[in-house]
């Protein structure tokens, strides 16, 4: 099960179709785009990786959780998904 954290500061969860991993199809559905990975501590972020180009939203949820757990030390934008490394191929 992974996290879905809204540009409004909503975390969801979200399970994948097949019932077992997610694919690249549908993580791109879930950030609106091209995917972009950022390690967190144990597990990581999957951001659109043209949020700046395409002017989304900042996530400032998501921004406060790359800044604690990344070397991330820039504005996330759009909505993210967080995973643990066995929830993907």
């Amino acid at each position: 099960m992974g996290i879905l954290i809204k540009t409004n500061g909503q975390a969801l969860k979200i399970t994948p179709k097949s019932g077992s991993k997610f694919t690249l199809e549908e993580l791109q559905g879930y950030v609106g785009g091209y995917i972009e990975r950022i390690e967190l501590r144990g597990r990581f972020m999957l951001v659109n990786e043209e949020g700046k180009i395409f002017n989304l939203k900042p996530n400032t949820r998501a921004t406060m959780l790359a800044t604690q757990e990344s070397a991330v030390w820039d504005i996330i934008r759009g909505d993210v998904v967080v995973l643990n490394y066995n929830e993907v191929d």
